[in-house]
């Protein structure tokens, strides 16, 4: 019944009476009055008049569906839109909604992530409302070699989307990080389902640090968040709203390729490009420069002895970031 409640008030800027709610919700007037008190105590902000009704003026800071929707404008991804106060992976709990036929374009976001997923199977957890934890699930037709484009242009959206929102010159760690100097502020993992050669679905999972005052001391020093850099508070709904915005016109104007426009802009917002860095091939650590990023989103390196070697998965380590 709350939901129903904030939803009928969110769609009008007027004022609804306790007894037309009441009799939308088919219950009493003092059970509106009682629900009407709980979303006040949960951060709802109403006007009430006497023979006017009530009037929704303010949703609460935390993030909630109804402020995020106010502030929503996209065709797919998010229409469908569920947030949670607390789950242990946005990216588990849309694998469900995935297997019972959820629609393309539904986004999961939570308040609270307790078993949050990076990559090489890293638990990545935040506390409450420190962060924002969000995964959104595509269906394209596709087959599972066609859908190297995701992580890139989902990189990609975020990082505009954060430069352009909070003036924060972060870049893009190759291949799911986005940093700034060189603290991560962003980890993304996309993941899917397949049978035989086509795409059942996609699940990108997106955490940003936005809150946090401090981190745990085994990354404090390769950690920051969007308060620490820039030493405000940020309108979390609207902020989210804006980079759903900002994935869906990357994914669909680029049709979930890496384009030759996309990838341009990429690698000019790419802090890998040009650094040394190292990785593992056959259990032998090879180092090198990094050159490019090919039209598949995997890392071009050029090694000391004047090789080049694509790198598509695992762990990179740059010089100068981590």
């Amino acid at each position: 019944m709350h939901e129903k409640i904030v939803e009928l008030l969110s769609q009008t800027e007027d004022y609804i009476s306790g007894q037309e709610l009441s009799t939308q919700l088919g219950v009493s007037r003092q059970a509106v009055w009682k629900a009407i008190n709980t979303l006040k105590s949960q951060g709802y902000v109403f006007d009430s008049i006497t023979r006017k009704g009530y009037k929704l003026v303010a949703y609460p800071e935390h993030l909630n569906t109804y402020a995020v929707k106010s502030h929503l404008n996209t065709n797919l991804i998010g229409k469908n839109l569920i947030v949670l106060d607390s789950v242990t992976s946005t990216n588990d709990y849309l694998k469900t909604l995935g297997a019972e036929g959820c629609e393309s374009g539904t986004l999961v976001a939570a308040r609270e992530q307790t078993k949050g997923k990076g990559r090489l199977g890293r638990v990545w957890q935040t506390k409450k409302d420190d962060g924002i934890a969000f995964s959104f699930l595509l269906r394209p037709d596709l087959a599972p070699n066609e859908i190297t484009g995701i992580t890139p242009l989902a990189g990609l959206a975020v990082c505009k989307a954060i430069r352009d929102y909070t003036g924060i010159d972060c870049k893009i760690k190759w291949p799911n990080d986005i940093i700034t100097g060189h603290k991560k502020l962003v980890g993304i993992l996309t993941e899917l389902s397949a049978e035989f050669s086509a795409v059942e679905y996609t699940i990108t999972g997106i955490g940003i640090n936005v809150e946090h005052t401090q981190f745990p001391q085994e990354i404090a020093h390769k950690a920051t968040s969007i308060f620490l850099e820039t030493g405000k508070h940020i309108d979390r709904n609207e902020f989210l709203a804006v980079v759903i915005e900002y994935l869906e016109r990357e994914l669909l104007t680029n049709d979930l390729r890496l384009t030759e426009k996309a990838l341009k802009e990429y690698t000019s917002l790419c802090a890998t490009i040009g650094r040394n860095v190292s990785f593992f091939r056959n259990s032998q650590q090879l180092n090198g420069v990094a050159e490019k990023i090919d039209n598949n989103g995997e890392l071009v390196v050029k090694l000391e002895d004047g090789t080049l070697h694509t790198v598509n998965s695992g762990e990179v380590t740059v010089q100068g970031i981590y």
